[in-house]
């Protein structure tokens, strides 16, 4: 392939599992996407595996249609992570610079992380993300990056993203099944900020609602920073739930009368107009008033949006999202979603169509493909920048040993 190399990211979700294949060329500020391929996702709940594997098998089939569209043969993925054990802190590290010049090195950038995620984590837990929000240089703050800046005392504030190492572990497992490499866990929400999120946004102040099959992922950004992360256990299965519970009919025939003639706010419905409803078990079909349909929806995004809203409260950047709100993900493209989440949010919002890539532009500038699209961007970006914790199989099983190691000392 020359100079280009090969991203490939893998949205690992509730309903479907996305892969998005792009080629990276030396010199190109954006990638190429060369292949996008879906599958019915039937070995998770709420982000987490359940089943090994159905999701092999989901993952093998997303990625083999991606594959073939793309001519080229992946070894290795970046994948997403989510699901309601995700659960994200805000923590603040102090260092004294140690340089004879009192000059700020990468060195000592390095130690006031490191002093700022020292935090109590629970056995069954591991850190995912460090992400640096701002440093402080003797007591002058929002410095993005001190290097080089003279000062005796360095602060970092951090934002930390920690998940259920179980629920790593097999994801890791599940990919691997498939025949394909691991190269990092990147949380969702964040990796979709990268595919529909501009610079302008996230300096103004922006909620991310990445709106999945199981779950709602948030991210909060202010001054260029993530401030709040956090996953609510409820998504577009709910509303299908709700549809086949409220119409009688099949969870599948639910999810198809709710992708052709669901809406979410009942103001842009017409009285008169009527959908079928399909019966089951040989019963006949059935006309009702879409009026009705919309009635069983609006609740339930409702309630999903007054969840975000509380969330949005709990972070204290409710009052300073000068850009409103981003609403991405597959259930955001409901008809009357962005306009309900407007009236609940109170301030603007928008849908987050997945942006800065060429290539096949037509497939993969859809919403659902946010966190694909998102993952192969992330990947462009430098590491040590970014604040990824590179999270492996092996370096997982060391730490839960050590710590185990430690238990077993203090109380025997």
């Amino acid at each position: 392939m020359g100079n280009e190399k090969i991203v490939v990211g893998l949205d690992i979700g509730t309903t479907k599992i996305g892969a998005v294949i792009a080629e990276i060329s030396d010199g190109e500020e954006e990638p190429k996407v060369v292949g996008v391929g879906t599958s019915v996702s039937e070995g998770l709940r709420r982000g987490v595996v359940v089943n090994l594997e159905k999701t092999v098998q989901s993952i093998s089939k997303a990625m083999a249609e991606a594959e073939l569209m793309a001519g080229i043969e992946a070894n290795s993925v970046l994948a997403g992570i989510a699901g309601d054990h995700i659960r994200s802190i805000n923590s603040r590290g102090v260092i004294a610079v140690s340089g004879a010049d009192r000059e700020i090195s990468k060195s000592d950038v390095n130690r006031v992380v490191d002093a700022a995620k020292a935090v109590a984590i629970p056995m069954d837990r591991e850190i995912i993300h460090v992400l640096a929000q701002e440093f402080i240089v003797d007591d002058q703050p929002g410095i993005k990056d001190p290097v080089g800046m003279a000062g005796v005392r360095l602060e970092a504030e951090v934002h930390i993203v920690t998940g259920a190492v179980t629920s790593a572990q097999n994801i890791y497992k599940s990919i691997q099944k498939a025949g394909l490499g691991v190269k990092d866990l990147v949380l969702e929400p964040l990796a979709s900020s990268y595919a529909v999120l501009s610079p302008e946004e996230k300096e103004l102040g922006v909620m991310l609602l990445d709106i999945g099959g199981g779950t709602t992922d948030i991210a909060v950004f202010f001054e260029g920073s993530i401030r709040h992360t956090a996953v609510i256990g409820l998504g577009g299965n709910n509303v299908t739930g709700d549809i086949a519970i409220g119409l009688r009919t099949s969870h599948a025939q639910a999810e198809k009368i709710k992708m052709e003639k669901g809406c979410a706010l009942a103001s842009l419905v017409s009285e008169d107009e009527m959908i079928t409803v399909p019966g089951i078990g040989g019963r006949q079909e059935r006309q009702v008033p879409r009026s009705l349909l919309t009635s069983i929806i609006q609740p339930r995004m409702e309630e999903l949006f007054s969840l975000a809203l509380r969330e949005l409260r709990r972070s204290d950047y409710a009052d300073l999202l000068a850009a409103g709100v981003v609403v991405t993900g597959g259930a955001s493209l409901m008809p009357g979603a962005v306009e309900l989440a407007e009236q609940v949010f109170d301030m603007p919002v928008k849908l987050g169509v997945p942006g800065g890539f060429g290539g096949l532009k037509d497939l993969a500038q859809n919403p659902m493909h946010a966190t694909g699209v998102g993952l192969v961007l992330f990947a462009m970006q430098d590491p040590e920048k970014s604040g990824l914790k590179r999270l492996t199989e092996a370096n997982m099983f060391e730490k839960i040993l050590e710590r185990m190691r430690r238990w077993y000392n203090e109380f025997f």
